[in-house]
């Protein structure tokens, strides 16, 4: 649904993804006994619509690695702002928040200092203020800080956002930009939660230009990362695609 997906197809790729829990996204937690020295990271990143968390959550279980969907935890803190009743121009009290909430992005959902989450960060409210949120500098610190932990904790993981190739892991085995066109990624918004398309495809728009002209991390191709056009491709294809990229020269 994604994609041209093949029935079933969906189910069948993702069966036994590894992701995220409550510990690993805490700050300063030690999470595991003790940080590996050997972190392989695939960095996906690219605009809402094209594709990112159907692929990694794909890969991550076609390569038996964990994956973290980094766009939730942005979410996450947008609805514990706004949970808070705080003024999301006031940057300093949202990176404060930012540092101390405590958060699970993960298989059973997203719960926010307990409070289950999982459908409010996709609703309207959050989604309208979320790009506010996620141009604080503040707030982008503290979140990259537990990505790094986590990738560290668990030797690394297929991890997907807008600035993971480009800041949070600029050394990555693999930096990929998930791109399609605008009308494409609308018309996959629309089959996943319906709406309509016209409406849907100017909302991305507009949240293209405010991701990738911010001054912190903006959305942006990462040196030496390859892009994927996913306009009209199935997933199987996508993932061929993707390790063709990994295979030894």
């Amino acid at each position: 649904f994604f994609f041209q997906a093949e029935d079933g197809i969906r189910d069948d790729l993702v069966t036994g993804v590894q992701t995220c829990a409550l510990p690993i996204l805490q700050r300063g937690h030690a999470g595991r006994n003790e940080l590996v020295t050997v972190v392989r990271v695939i960095a996906i990143d690219g605009p809402a619509g094209a594709g990112k968390s159907t692929i990694a959550k794909a890969l991550a279980a076609r390569l038996h690695l964990d994956y973290l969907d980094t766009g939730a935890m942005y979410r996450a803190v947008t609805f514990a702002a706004l949970r808070s009743e705080l003024d999301l121009a006031d940057e300093d009290a949202v990176a404060s928040l930012a540092r101390r909430v405590e958060l699970e992005v993960g298989g059973r959902g997203v719960f926010v200092d307990g409070v289950d989450a999982t459908s409010d960060i996709r609703g309207p409210q959050v989604t309208a203020a979320v790009s506010k949120v996620a141009a604080n500098s503040g707030v982008r610190a503290e979140m990259r800080q537990r990505q790094q932990q986590w990738a560290a904790e668990r030797g690394g993981g297929v991890i997907e956002g807008r600035d993971i190739g480009s800041v949070v892991f600029p050394d990555a085995e693999l930096k990929l930009y998930l791109t399609a066109s605008p009308r494409v990624r609308a018309e996959r918004r629309v089959a996943e939660a319906g709406g309509d398309v016209d409406e849907i495809e100017r909302s991305i728009a507009a949240r293209d230009l405010l991701d990738s002209t911010r001054a912190d991390s903006p959305l942006t191709e990462a040196a030496g990362s390859a892009t994927v056009d996913t306009t009209g491709l199935t997933i199987p294809q996508v993932l061929d695609r993707i390790l063709q990229l990994l295979e030894p020269a």
